[in-house]
């Protein structure tokens, strides 16, 4: 789990709230609440008067919970679980949801790689070179997509500067390394003048494991869990009193393993809702293969500004643009198997208005156009264009001290225009329309109570709407939603396909001050034609999918509360649960996360941060349809840091994991049957600034 912020060591305290920053006041040992800024909230309010559920990442704890991938980077946090696929892809699970209903976006910007394809692709962002990463739910989310019922995940980096140095340069280095895989990463950013409001930064990161250590399973290591990764940018910015414009050229190459893939399959077909494979295609007895890897590379260029006070009544407005280029090749015995590429731009524009009739808010548009394309042995997506145009708007009303309202709508045209010369394939062209609603009520100097409502529709993407054929990675033969005489399954779909609504309801408990400080909340989500990956026949570890729709509901709640004894010592219990089953009853939904539930200590003293952590994973019992039960697991972790105070400044820590030796499975990857979780490890690192 990632630790809540305390004195001298940077936190997280949200179960549909927000996350506080302690401080200790000189003639007090009271911990009070520092106020957070949040970027992806609108408005650049306190975070902590907000409605919105958030979790927030940056400056040392960033440093030292960095992982290879985002998704393992954020797993622990309260409600947030990773769908890991080996050591080079993990994508964020929030409240059971992952992409597509989970938004990974760069500064406000969409990413554009394949990562809401498959888990085994990897979300393009690179943790050692971010400095904050939120974790956004509520009504702010309308502003980045309506799609995002499970939340919106921003990651900000310094690559486009956004102020001029203090001096000449500014700057970081950082290395790391870890015994479970023999990692070596490495990072630096710097920023220098380049003129008398030209501001010029430079940043790269490369990292490099070996295939991961495990705890009592039958192989030490596990093939094909390696990872390699290269990141660098360059970006200018002219900066003035009232904003800055600024552009960013970034560029990506990463090679990891595949683990769990298997070419026993690779013949099998669909014959209606049955697979249908030769014997002599999933023959136990074929050769041993190389573990496939993935070939990634990703060019980019960012384009972002802010002009503040342009005219009477608009506060500011700002800008974001990119372009990306991406592709990457699944290598097989050498030789390229399957491609798969995304081009594409994303434009928003939104401002921030002052006060209307007491109501302060932040409107804007924003359009998209992307080109997926897969080509080879395993291409299961048709060559499909993605537009999508929208306009948003969310609006807070403060009634006095106590009352505060926030509203959200947004609208959004989306068109899928597929080219498949083999099967001519109808285009897809629909509107969504959601809204949202939240009230917080301060009841107590100390206290808060939120209440949020929301109804979000979610248009679907192209490989739900359009997929057929073998993707080996994941052990699956996949048909999309379409009718089987488009796609494949046989599974009673016609060609009208209904716009997925989702019904969301939460409610939050925050104690904000003193030495007891706590969050607490509950959240109901009704989801009518949810669109999900429906099981039609199982062959060993091969499925046969077919992308369908049925009413679902999602239920869970989320805990933490830490209590200050001294100035030196707190502990904190947290936990978090989901609950997703078919409306109409039966088995539960795929690949849901286990309950979680745990405790830690921290101490500090000086310049001294120390932490231990024990949380129990349960066995997870409520299973989909061909799943097996998980197994639970005990996971005890230390941390040990030291700041060595001064110019230039100094981080070290020492992050043990796993030290109790546990086999881990993780019920949330699509390799939960297969390939166990990284075992004991030992993490160092250090970071210097100046």
């Amino acid at each position: 789990m990632k630790r809540a912020i305390f004195p001298m060591a940077a936190a997280t305290l949200a179960a549909m709230g927000g996350s506080v920053a302690f401080a200790q006041p000189a003639d007090s040992n009271e911990a009070r609440l520092d106020a957070v800024e949040v970027s992806a909230l609108p408005l650049g309010s306190d975070a902590n008067l907000t409605p919105a559920s958030y979790d927030l990442l940056e400056d040392d704890l960033l440093f030292q919970q960095s992982e290879a991938t985002l998704g393992d980077t954020l797993n622990g946090l309260p409600g947030v679980h990773a769908d890991t696929f080996g050591g080079g892809s993990s994508r964020p699970v929030i409240r059971g949801q992952t992409a597509p209903r989970v938004s990974v976006l760069s500064d406000g910007a969409q990413l554009f790689d394949m990562s809401a394809i498959s888990p085994d692709h990897a979300t393009t962002v690179e943790p050692m070179l971010s400095r904050k990463v939120e974790v956004l739910r509520g009504p702010s989310t309308l502003l980045y997509g309506g799609g995002a019922i499970g939340g919106v995940v921003n990651v900000l980096d310094n690559k486009i500067p956004t102020r001029m140095p203090d001096g000449p340069v500014e700057g970081f280095f950082e290395g790391r390394g870890n015994t479970v895989a023999d990692e070596g990463a490495a990072a630096f950013g710097l920023t220098t003048r380049a003129g008398d409001n030209l501001a010029l930064h430079v940043e790269g990161a490369r990292r490099d494991a070996d295939d991961y250590e495990v705890n009592g399973f039958t192989e030490k290591t596990i093939d094909g869990t390696w990872a390699k990764s290269d990141n660098g940018s360059v970006g200018l910015s002219w900066i003035g009193d009232r904003g800055y414009l600024g552009l960013a050229y970034s560029y990506r190459s990463d090679q990891y393993g595949l683990p769990g893939h298997s070419h026993e399959f690779e013949g099998c077909t669909a014959n209606g809702s049955s697979l249908e494979c030769a014997e002599e295609e999933h023959d136990h007895e074929h050769g041993e293969h190389e573990a496939p890897f993935v070939d990634l590379d990703s060019r980019r260029v960012d384009l972002r500004g802010e002009y503040r006070q342009p005219v009477a009544g608009i506060e500011a407005v700002r800008l974001r643009a990119s372009h990306t280029d991406y592709r990457h090749h699944e290598i097989e015995e050498g030789a390229i198997g399957t491609t798969f590429r995304h081009r594409g731009v994303d434009a928003r524009v939104e401002a921030e208005h002052a006060p209307v009739l007491g109501w302060r808010g932040t409107f804007g548009t924003q359009f998209t156009d992307g080109q997926i394309e897969t080509s080879g042995e395993e291409a299961v997506v048709p060559k499909t264009d993605t537009r999508t145009a929208a306009v948003f708007a969310v609006e807070r009303y403060r009634f006095n001290e106590r009352w505060q309202l926030e509203a959200g709508a947004r609208l959004e045209h989306q068109k899928l225009d597929p080219d498949d010369a083999d099967r001519p394939l109808p285009s897809y062209s629909e509107s969504a329309t959601s809204l949202s609603t939240a009230l917080t009520w301060a009841f107590r100097p100390d206290y808060n109570v939120s209440v949020s409502l929301a109804r979000s529709e979610r248009l679907p993407q192209a490989q739900e709407v359009y997929a057929r054929g073998v993707h080996l990675a994941t052990n699956t033969y996949e048909c999309g939603l379409l009718a089987d005489t488009f796609t494949c399954g046989g599974a009673g779909n016609d060609s009208s396909l209904k716009t997925e609504t989702s019904y969301n309801a939460g409610i939050n408990l925050r104690k904000v001050s003193g030495d007891l400080t706590f969050n607490l909340g509950l959240f109901h989500n009704r989801v009518d034609d949810y669109v999900y990956a429906r099981t039609l026949d199982q062959i060993e570890e091969f499925r046969l999918i077919k992308y369908s729709q049925a009413d679902v509901e999602f239920t869970g709640a989320e805990a933490e509360a830490t209590y200050q004894w001294t100035d030196r010592v707190s502990t904190t219990l947290f936990g978090d649960t989901v609950r997703a089953e078919f409306k109409d009853g039966g088995d539960s939904l795929p690949r849901i996360p286990a309950h979680r539930l745990g405790a830690r200590v921290n101490t500090f003293w000086r310049a001294f941060d120390g932490e231990v952590e024990f949380y129990r994973v349960f066995a997870q019992d409520d299973i989909a349809a061909f799943e097996t039960r998980t197994p639970g697991h005990d996971m005890l972790n230390a941390t040990v840091s030291y700041t060595f105070t001064g110019k230039p400044q100094y981080n070290v820590f020492l992050r043990a994991s796993n030290l109790l030796g546990e086999e881990v499975w993780n019920h949330a990857s699509f390799l939960a049957r297969t390939v166990p979780e990284p075992g004991r490890n030992l993490t160092a690192g250090v970071r210097m600034t100046f």
